[in-house]
C-alpha cells in the first residue's frame, strides 16, 4: 500500500510518500510546498498553491491513502485559524481524488516513530532516516510527512478495523481517540 503523508503549514507543508509491503516500509518521494513567494497577505493564493501542489504530488504518486497531522490551538488563535485553512486546502486536496484521509495527532506520530510522544523535531528526523533507510537527515517539514506515512503504516489497519466495529454502535459522529479516518 502506499501512503502519502502530510504535515500542513501555511508556508511550507511537507510530504512525504511511503510504500508499506506488510511490516516493510520503503521511502518513494518527501519534499515541502512552498509558498514563501507569496505576499503574506494574499491568504487565497497561498492556499490554492498548497491545494494545487497537494493535487500534483497526489497525481504523480498515485497513493493508495493519506494521514495528515491533525491541528491543535496554539497561543495565537490567528494563526491556528490560518493553519486550520491551510490544513483544509491540503485535506480537500486529498478526497477530490477520492483518496480516503485518516489524521494523526503531532504526539500520536511522535509516539509511534521515536517511541516518545514529546520527541523533537531532530529526534522524529533521526528514527524516519533510520527506519526509512536514507542515507541523509530528511527536512524537518518533509521528515514530519513521512513520520505521518509510517505511522498510518503501522496503524492504519487497526482503525480501520476499529471504525468498522464502531460504525454499526455509534450514536454520533466524532473523533476517535486514536484519530480520526474519513
Amino acid at each position: 500500500m502506499r501512503i502519502l503523508g502530510i504535515d500542513p503549514g501555511l508556508q511550507n507543508t511537507g510530504f512525504g510518500v511511503v510504500d508499506a509491503l506488510g511490516h516493510e516500509l520503503q521511502y518513494v518521494a518527501s519534499g515541502t510546498i512552498s509558498t514563501t513567494h507569496l505576499p503574506r497577505g494574499d491568504l487565497p493564493a497561498r492556499l490554492k498553491v498548497l491545494f494545487q501542489g497537494i493535487a500534483e504530488v497526489r497525481g504523480r504518486y498515485q497513493p493508495h491513502a493519506a494521514a495528515v497531522e491533525i491541528v491543535f490551538v496554539n497561543a495565537n488563535p490567528q494563526a491556528t485559524l490560518l493553519l486550520g485553512q491551510a490544513r483544509g486546502a491540503c485535506v480537500t486536496a486529498l478526497v477530490a481524488g477520492e483518496l480516503p484521509v485518516a489524521e494523526y495527532t503531532a504526539l500520536q506520530m511522535k509516539q509511534a516513530v521515536a517511541g516518545y510522544g514529546k520527541a523533537g523535531k531532530a529526534e522524529v528526523q533521526e528514527m524516519v532516516k533510520r527506519l526509512l533507510r536514507l542515507p541523509g537527515l530528511p527536512g524537518k517539514d518533509a521528515a514530519d510527512a513521512l513520520g505521518l506515512a509510517i505511522t498510518h503504516a503501522h496503524a492504519g489497519q487497526a482503525m480501520a478495523r476499529i471504525a468498522q466495529a464502531t460504525q454499526t454502535s455509534r450514536r454520533s459522529t466524532g473523533m476517535y481517540k486514536a484519530g480520526r479516518t474519513y
